[in-house]
């Protein structure tokens, strides 16, 4: 199979069911554990939204002028407090419109430990999987992405908004009561959650009380014991036994590869 990378699909399942976009194609990864798979770079890397050839990938997969240009790729998409629609500089309003001006959730996860993080409602459960949590539970739901970036930096002083990946990839995780130090933690934020909500409005912010915490579990033979991580840019060819499937890794025998770091990679997989 020749094509470009795309960040692998998940399903939810007993353990997580993953296919690997390749071009038009999709390769079923998880009946592939314990078996050998090769990727080789091609040296070609084409924009994933204007598909034209690049010779440098920026933000996961877009060329230099989409970067510059779109919405997508501002900085507020990273920082949702740092939102400058409402200032008029947004740079397509249109696109803020449809996707920021939505519901999103305030969760908890454990990934590597206790993090918060945001997501649009239409994203459960893939951002969990994406990030490799074990546990999620959605905590609040919120009028907006910029709201839910600022409820997030109120919680991150208390909790990580961070995941240490190779910790994830070891699956160094302790079993957490997420539905505990959910409750702890709105306690010492009580004060600045409700200026949020007297600032924004009655519906900005929901308490989502009765959500249940999630347990995910990931398609894994072997869990590595060092993590070394390859880098198609350096090394064109990456194969070895496919162990295991947890976030947007391939944990393979020999090192470990982010699929979703180089969306837009031409490769040619071979199983």
């Amino acid at each position: 199979m020749l094509g470009c990378l795309q960040k692998m699909t998940t399903e939810l399942a007993d353990s997580v069911i993953y296919r690997l976009p390749i071009g038009d194609a999709e390769l079923d990864l998880n009946p592939l554990l314990g078996q050998r798979l090769e990727l080789r770079y091609s040296g070609q890397i084409f924009c994933v939204h204007c598909h034209k050839k690049t010779s440098k990938s920026f933000n996961q997969g877009y060329c230099y002028p989409c970067f510059t240009r779109l919405a997508q790729c501002d900085l507020c998409i990273m920082k949702p407090e740092t939102c400058h629609y409402a200032a008029g500089t947004c740079r397509e309003p249109a696109w803020g419109e449809e996707f920021c001006f939505q519901p999103h959730v305030v969760y908890l996860a454990n990934s590597s430990g206790l993090k918060v993080g945001i997501t649009r409602q239409s994203q459960i459960p893939t951002r969990w999987i994406d990030q490799g949590a074990v546990q999620a539970l959605p905590v609040l739901k919120v009028a907006s992405r910029h709201i839910s970036g600022l409820v997030e930096v109120t919680l991150a002083e208390h909790v990580s908004d961070k995941t240490s990946w190779q910790q994830m990839l070891k699956n160094n995780v302790e079993t957490l009561d997420l539905r505990l130090l959910r409750d702890e933690l709105l306690a010492k934020c009580a004060a600045k959650l409700e200026a949020i909500h007297q600032r924004f409005g009655n519906d900005a912010l929901t308490y989502l009380a009765d959500a249940e915490p999630l347990e995910i579990h990931y398609p894994v033979l072997q869990y590595p014991g060092k993590v070394k991580s390859f880098n198609l840019d350096k090394e064109p060819i990456v194969s070895g036994l496919l162990q295991g499937i947890k976030g947007q890794y391939l944990l393979l025998d020999s090192g470990v590869i982010n699929i979703r770091k180089f969306t837009g990679y031409e490769v040619e997989v071979l199983s």
